[in-house]
């Protein structure tokens, strides 16, 4: 990729000279209605074992891009593919080892206790019945959540709802992680917990996406920083 910015650790050098970036996103075009596009050529690529941030301006197309990288979208033009998988033709294997956090308080509904959520998501993960309550577990005390867990979610916090969205996406255990915006909300305990939960997929080979308008007053220990500007994402 023309535009990489300098790994700060050799070894994800190493890994990923060896096998490659997991996920890419090649000449993505992206237009909404008349306008000019949100995406115009838009190249990305991240690494194995890799936390990335990727900042911009609101309204640069940060979300749109996510959302495309997700399977969500998609795109006018270009492609994206998950270690070689495509999100349309192979949509279930490519959503498998995908997890997603969007911005603000959606995919929650209000009556449904926290365990209640995690246990369905487990479902539309499609994980082995056997491993369900397993990973509803993991989740419940990476998170801090297991005190809450029978509580209906309309009755948490804004903050603790975002944790709930976070166990989520990590639950099944996922390749890679697209978070957009995944600090709103989070107090110093639950920001504390994302960042040890980000460690932990690090050592694991996990490959996690970090958006926002800005990235670098996060002490979050990017090992690469890019930004949207002009339809192209370009290092930081």
């Amino acid at each position: 990729m023309a535009h990489a910015a300098q790994l700060e650790s050799p070894r994800l050098a190493r890994v990923e000279e060896l096998a490659g970036p997991i996920l890419t996103a090649r000449a993505v075009r992206k237009r909404w209605g008349s306008g000019e596009p949100v995406l115009d050529g838009a190249d990305f690529e991240l690494p194995r074992g890799a936390v990335v941030g990727l900042q911009g301006a609101n309204g640069a197309g940060k979300t749109t891009l996510l959302r495309i990288l997700a399977g969500l979208f998609l795109p006018d033009a270009g492609t994206v593919r998950l270690d070689g998988l495509d999100p349309v033709q192979e949509r279930r294997a490519f959503q498998r080892r995908l997890g997603f956090v969007s911005a603000g308080q959606g995919s929650l509904y209000a009556r449904m206790t926290v365990k209640a959520h995690l246990d369905y998501w487990s479902r539309l993960a499609l994980l082995p019945a056997r491993e369900r309550r397993i990973a509803v577990d993991v989740a419940l005390g990476r998170f801090d959540l297991a005190p809450l867990a029978g509580n209906r979610v309309d009755r948490l916090s804004t903050g603790q709802r975002q944790r709930v969205r976070l166990a989520m996406a990590f639950l099944h255990a996922p390749d890679v992680i697209l978070l957009d915006e995944p600090s709103n909300s989070l107090d110093e305990a639950g920001l504390a917990r994302l960042q040890s939960v980000l460690d932990d997929g690090k050592r694991d080979g996990k490959s996690v996406l970090w958006c926002a308008p800005s990235v670098t007053g996060l002490e979050v220990g990017f090992d690469r920083i890019y930004e949207l500007a002009g339809g192209k994402v370009i290092a930081a």
